[in-house]
């Protein structure tokens, strides 16, 4: 990249939204260290927790088109203030649940729409507004790279906390933690009205942008590649600790293992938004969901180890989610900035409804065949459709009304 267009980034933005990403992703993907102590002192069984996870993710899918669409109505900043009052009553309900309800309530419904408001789409749209349409993909590189920190400090973050304070009093101050997202909000105001929108870009009715999405075919097979995203990394994110528990690897291991995730997510996410400057992007997608496939079937099939739990964490690190700069690039350079939370979180739906299907699964199957391998293997399988899916993508502006539209 020229060096005028990297010192353009506009810093407050990136850096506030950036470290608002962390705060917002970090608890939700350390939920994993919660659940043996959890069901422990309560005596559920793992479906419960599963259930809740997977309300959870449903919850953040479904909330995220609203959300998206509000921010590009009202403002972001507004919409994050909304983010950190919900995730914080989701995550104080969830440390005081005395039943199933309860915890399906907080740590299901009120954080996964905590998480909606507050989470990459919200922040990326803002980061697109603002940025030109060639720094985008890096910015969103950096907003993606931000959250994965988050995923790295907080696991230490957590088993601390349940280490020297219980999970209860743990969820309870990572409750408290949202109150910074307020305070960062403020370089993010605006609305898809603000910042830079190329002037080829026409006014829609949010009916029209709708409609245009779902009849172009590149959004579709977008959107059905990224369900596998969510499928095989809420499933990972919910029960990697305990089956590495399950296989006998030291607990310590499942903190190490999403620490390094974490971290090298970092390394993934830089890497797919630096790549997606000068690469197809479908092809770049492609290439990370092949590489998740082959990753699960080695680390399933070799002797499995605290080396090679390792080993598989830094790769499945790498692919983790390096998948957001590109498919929201893709959103963007399909359909520009004006509507870009809506239809960015409509992508983002398709990704929760397989967070949804993979912690809930984990939990069911587990409970009834007292293995995760079926799950696992699912998740290799829907690797290879997802890496088949993206190779047709016309990495182009969708045509407008009245042109030929080529398949």
């Amino acid at each position: 990249m020229r060096k005028t267009e990297a010192t353009s980034l506009p810093l407050p933005l990136i850096i506030c939204g950036s470290l608002i990403a962390m705060l917002t992703f970090g608890p939700r993907s350390s939920m994993g260290f919660f659940q043996l102590p959890m069901l422990q002192d309560t005596g559920w069984d793992r479906s419960t927790f599963g259930l809740a996870m997977a309300l959870q993710n449903l919850a953040w899918g479904l909330g995220q088109p609203f959300f998206g669409a509000l921010a590009d109505k009202y403002g972001t900043a507004r919409v994050l203030i909304l983010s950190a009052l919900l995730y914080m009553a989701g995550l104080m309900v969830m440390a005081h649940a005395t039943a199933p309800l309860w915890l399906h309530i907080g740590g299901g419904l009120l954080v996964g729409l905590g998480v909606a408001a507050g989470s990459f789409g919200i922040i990326l749209s803002a980061f697109a507004r603002h940025v030109t349409p060639q720094q985008r993909s890096l910015a969103f590189g950096i907003g993606t790279a931000a959250g994965s920190a988050g995923m790295f400090l907080f696991a230490p973050l957590s088993q601390a906390l349940i280490a020297h304070v219980g999970w209860s009093d743990g969820l309870t101050w990572l409750g408290i933690l949202m109150l910074l997202v307020p305070l960062l909000s403020y370089p993010l105001r605006g609305n898809a009205a603000s910042g830079k929108r190329s002037a080829s870009e026409r006014e829609q009715t949010m009916r029209e942008a709708l409609h245009e999405a779902f009849g172009h075919r590149s959004y579709l097979l977008l959107a059905s590649g990224f369900f596998v995203c969510g499928f095989q990394i809420a499933f990972i994110t919910a029960h990697f600790p305990a089956y590495l528990g399950d296989i006998g690897i030291e607990p310590r291991y499942a903190v190490i293992a999403m620490a390094l995730i974490g971290i090298f997510n970092v390394v993934g996410s830089l890497a797919a938004g630096a790549l997606g400057q000068r690469l197809p992007k479908r092809l770049i997608l492609a290439a990370i969901y092949l590489g998740r496939s082959i990753a699960v079937t080695a680390f399933l099939l070799l002797p499995q180890s605290p080396v090679s739990v390792v080993i598989f964490a830094i790769i499945m690190g790498l692919f983790w989610l390096s998948t957001v700069p590109p498919t929201n690039a893709l959103v963007a350079v399909m359909f520009g900035t004006r509507h870009l939370g809506l239809l960015g979180g409509l992508v983002f739906l398709s990704h929760q409804l397989g967070s949804f299907l993979g912690v809930w699964m984990g939990g069911f199957l587990y409970d009834r065949m007292g293995t995760y391998d079926d799950v696992w293997w699912f998740g290799v399988g829907l690797g290879l459709f997802a890496a088949l899916v993206h190779l047709p993508i016309r990495e182009e502006a969708a045509p407008q009304p009245g042109t030929t539209v080529q398949l």
